[in-house]
């Protein structure tokens, strides 16, 4: 789709686009600031499709931009807690806080405990019909449900169902044998 520059759409896109580049500046932590370029392309691709599922000159309030910032933020931060992404520079000397508490090493007794766990929730996947199995496996790894329907060719509310209902087998399971979640 080409806007033609001086039109009033590619004015109200960089106005969208700004207003997402000021909020995205105003709340990302130092540790994402590479990546606040791809959050405020994020955050303008969700309100471009709001924007296009309801009326097309429907105007988008600042505190909207500010929320689909705001998500787009948190996740991001969720994606790489997830796959536990690390940078290889270190930002200005800041130190995430979560990262900062962590040992490289666990001492034996948390080991011996996470040992245990995992165990117990291979039996509990064990015991699960197949396709549950396939799905709570897959949402562990960090899979998010809609990319878990689309690897197994499932419709979205198969793939949702089968994720929700075979977690909570699992916490089921795992509280029968003891373990807490």
């Amino acid at each position: 789709m080409n806007i033609p520059v001086g039109s009033p759409e590619a004015d109200d896109y960089e106005r969208l686009r700004g207003e997402l580049v000021r909020a995205v500046s105003r709340i990302c932590p130092p540790w994402l600031a590479s990546r606040a370029d791809d959050l405020v392309q994020v955050a303008l691709l969700r309100v471009l499709e709001v924007r296009r599922k309801s009326e097309e000159n429907a105007r988008i309030s600042s505190s909207y931009l500010r929320k689909a910032a705001y998500s787009a933020l948190i996740d991001e931060i969720r994606r790489c807690r997830r796959r536990r992404e690390v940078s290889l520079e270190d930002e200005g000397g800041e130190v995430d806080p979560v990262a900062e508490r962590s040992s490289a090493q666990p001492d034996p007794e948390a080991q011996s405990a996470g040992r245990q766990t995992g165990k117990a929730i291979r039996d509990c996947l064990a015991q699960m019909v197949r396709p549950r199995r396939l799905a709570v496996t897959l949402h562990l790894q960090g899979h998010s449900v809609p990319e878990i329907g689309r690897l197994m060719g499932w419709l979205a509310k198969k793939a949702d169902n089968l994720v929700y209902r075979g977690l909570a087998d699992l916490r089921e399971c795992l509280g029968g044998k003891g373990v807490r979640p």
